[in-house]
């Protein structure tokens, strides 16, 4: 089982790559596709594959990386398997940001600038709120997340219902995950890299971790420390993602416990083969979102739901 796991993420990983640069709204032969992959092709087959399809399907697979290995650490440090980006709160609070700056008209790097903002505060108010008084304590957190995530919906609601209908469209796209305007995925790319750099190297702590404080305390494992950390770099990762890809539910769920469930615990193998897994999945999504009713779009966070559900399902009917 993990063997077929392990094999099925290596070979979907360029399979789906492949096939983000291949299909869309404009139809490509194979012929001119592969000619164009190899180097040459007409000049409109190359601005379609290299100039607007590949910066795309290299955002999608970092932001589904960021969050896969978000909700691998989250789910170790909260010791809740429903745990995923969004329950830091992070991203409802960049959330707020966006739709303030879309329903005020202004430019997109302002959009982004608002959007960091907003989870910038938001990660800081979960920081000063659950940290300070009692350290690290997973109850603490888990409901200050849920209470910082829910007054950040009601703060969306409000926006979304002052928004005339010309701006609505732009908005809910947003909350529901878009990728159309992931131009540039460098950063996206630099931050996946960096974050699972360090998850990888606090893998043995997180194994340690999984059996509880005390037991990895009594194995020699600075848990402070290895907490904060973590969380750090599931808040890093969630908020890029977001800034890239608006809010996108699910990968950071369903990724990891399919990979649990096939056997993958140690965090050593989980950590890469999540990040995998999670880019993979979210470029088939994206590809999907763009190609099924094209020229229209389809919001890509709808995809990874209908996709995911019942995957999550099925393995859990299958599991022990």
């Amino acid at each position: 089982m993990r063997r077929f796991a392990a094999a099925a993420v290596l070979a979907g990983a360029p399979l789906a790559l492949a096939a983000a640069l291949w299909f869309g709204s404009v139809d490509l032969p194979a012929r001119a596709w592969l000619d164009t992959v190899a180097g040459g092709g007409g000049e409109t087959s190359r601005e379609i594959v290299w100039g607007l399809r590949a910066p795309r399907a290299a955002a999608a697979f970092a932001v589904g990386a960021l969050l896969a290995v978000a909700g691998t650490l989250l789910q170790v440090l909260l010791r809740n398997p429903l745990a995923d980006p969004a329950i830091l709160g992070v991203s409802g609070g960049a959330s707020v940001g966006a739709m303030a700056a879309m329903l005020l008209a202004w430019p997109q790097w302002a959009i982004s600038a608002a959007a960091l903002a907003g989870a910038c505060a938001a990660a800081g108010a979960l920081l000063a709120l659950a940290l300070r008084l009692t350290g690290w304590n997973v109850h603490r957190v888990l409901l200050t997340g849920v209470a910082i995530g829910a007054g950040c919906g009601a703060v969306v609601s409000l926006l979304l219902a002052l928004a005339p209908p010309g701006r609505l469209h732009g908005m809910l796209f947003w909350l529901l995950g878009d990728l159309s305007g992931a131009e540039h995925p460098l950063a996206p790319w630099i931050a996946a890299l960096a974050v699972v750099a360090a998850a990888q190297a606090l893998a043995p702590r997180l194994d340690a971790l999984a059996l509880g404080q005390l037991k990895a305390r009594s194995l020699g494992v600075a848990v402070g420390a290895t907490q904060t950390i973590a969380f750090l770099a599931a808040t890093v990762a969630t908020v890029a993602a977001v800034l890239v890809a608006g809010s996108i539910g699910f990968v950071g769920l369903v990724v990891p416990h399919a990979l649990r469930l096939a056997g993958f615990g140690e965090h050593r193998r989980l950590v890469p083969l999540a990040a995998l897994a999670g880019g993979t999945l979210l470029t088939a999504a994206d590809t999907l979102a763009r190609t099924v009713v094209a020229p229209l779009e389809f919001p890509v966070g709808a995809i990874t739901a209908l996709v995911g559900v019942p995957v999550l399902l099925a393995l859990l009917a299958r599991s022990r």
